[in-house]
């Protein structure tokens, strides 16, 4: 007798959290958004701004791309923001999760990654690839940069590297 098994597959979610107070960060996280979408197509790709996700967005996802511009030498207020409403109920949750950082740096983006280092290493949230800083003024080639992070990113988590 032969048995008719219902598979229910499930979706992973990559969640692109990205402040994008200009254009060129807007083009960035669209960037992300879409080499995601291209690289893994079991995926479910989310893109939301830092004062949208919450924290039960982070305990839904699989995997996170954190996008901050570096301001006064840190993470954008926004950033931040993010994380203080969302560290204690992530904290023994998510140990583990796969994170990247992409850093829009008018300078050298040194302090904002300390920041971010200090709080994913907190978190026990493990960064999966290295930062990516975007340097100086605004080069079309930070685009593929992020392309290429992001696609890399979502093809380890559909493959399971991650």
């Amino acid at each position: 007798m032969s048995r008719n098994i219902l598979r229910v597959d499930v979706l992973k979610t990559l969640l692109i959290i990205a402040h994008q107070p200009s254009p060129n960060t807007c083009a960035m996280a669209r960037a992300c958004r879409e080499a995601a979408e291209e690289n893994a197509d079991d995926l479910q790709v989310l893109c939301q701004t830092p004062f949208e996700t919450q924290a039960e967005d982070a305990l839904n996802a699989d995997a996170i791309l954190l996008l901050t511009t570096e301001n006064l030498g840190y993470m954008s207020g926004a950033m931040k923001d993010f994380f203080d409403r969302a560290y204690y109920p992530c904290l023994e949750v998510k140990q583990g999760l796969p994170v990247a950082v992409i850093i829009r740096a008018g300078h050298d983006g040194t302090g904002t990654r300390r920041a971010l280092d200090s709080i994913l290493t907190g978190l026990k949230w493990r960064q999966v690839q290295e930062p990516l800083v975007c340097r100086g003024d605004w080069s079309e080639a930070f685009l593929e940069d992020c392309r290429a992070l992001c696609g890399a990113l979502a093809a380890g988590l559909s493959a399971g590297i991650f």
